[in-house]
């Protein structure tokens, strides 16, 4: 029953957010700070991609778990993905709607994730970009995770990018390492510190981009982890 309710917190949430972010431009790249965030992030993915031998995307399978609008596996068709290898799987109907939108050669699922509508050893890539902060109940947590796994090829990887802190949002579980070790056992893991505070990047980016970058650097500001795992 916790499982259960907490999925239709998560519903709610989703829905109030819309709503909350109706005209905004919070999320645009248009919004110079939001623009900031999103180059870092797909720099720091694309280094640690190539660092771990994924030079080449037009022939490998790729899972997002929680994909939303499909905006972060738009990234990955930019990075050279071939669209009918790309999947995507979410809880709401109307984002995966857009999401099919944007990718029609891709293929979607509507699901928890807890219980992923593929075969076991499917995909060389396994991504999840702040899907799994936004799960307050443990139990689904540690399913999803499970499940990321059994969908994995021997050799492949999986990407996590999330926050390890959000004190702003009650609606949000921040993921530290000693729990991502806890969430996917057995596996070998590196992690990178990265993203600017959003609250700073806001703040700064339509005054000094250079000085971002400064604080970005020192990595004492950064609020996510991007994680590779691999078992």
């Amino acid at each position: 029953m916790k499982s259960l309710n907490d999925i239709a917190r998560l519903r709610n949430e989703y829905e109030d957010r819309k709503h909350r972010l109706a005209g905004s431009d919070v999320y645009s790249l248009f919004n110079r700070a939001n623009l900031f965030i999103v180059q870092q992030r797909q720099r720091g993915v694309l280094t640690t991609l190539k660092k771990n031998g994924f030079t080449s995307l037009s022939n490998l399978l790729i899972l997002e778990m929680g994909c939303g609008g499909g905006g972060v596996l738009t990234e990955y068709l930019g990075f050279g993905a071939s669209p009918e290898n790309l999947m995507g799987v979410d809880l709401l109907l109307d984002r995966l709607l857009h999401a099919h939108h944007l990718l029609p050669g891709s293929g979607f699922a509507n699901a928890d994730g807890q219980s992923l509508p593929y075969l076991s050893r499917t995909f060389d890539l396994v991504l999840q970009y702040t899907a799994i902060s936004s799960i307050l109940d443990p139990e689904i947590r540690r399913n999803i995770c499970a499940d990321m796994l059994r969908v994995l090829k021997p050799g492949g990887m999986i990407l996590s990018y999330d926050f390890w802190l959000n004190p702003a949002n009650p609606q949000t579980h921040g993921i530290r390492p000693a729990e991502i070790k806890r969430l996917f056992p057995n596996c070998q893991y590196e992690f990178h510190r990265i993203t600017l505070a959003p609250p700073i990047a806001r703040k700064l980016a339509t005054v000094s981009w250079g000085l971002c970058l400064f604080l970005e650097n020192l990595k004492i500001f950064n609020t996510h982890y991007l994680v590779t795992i691999r078992p």
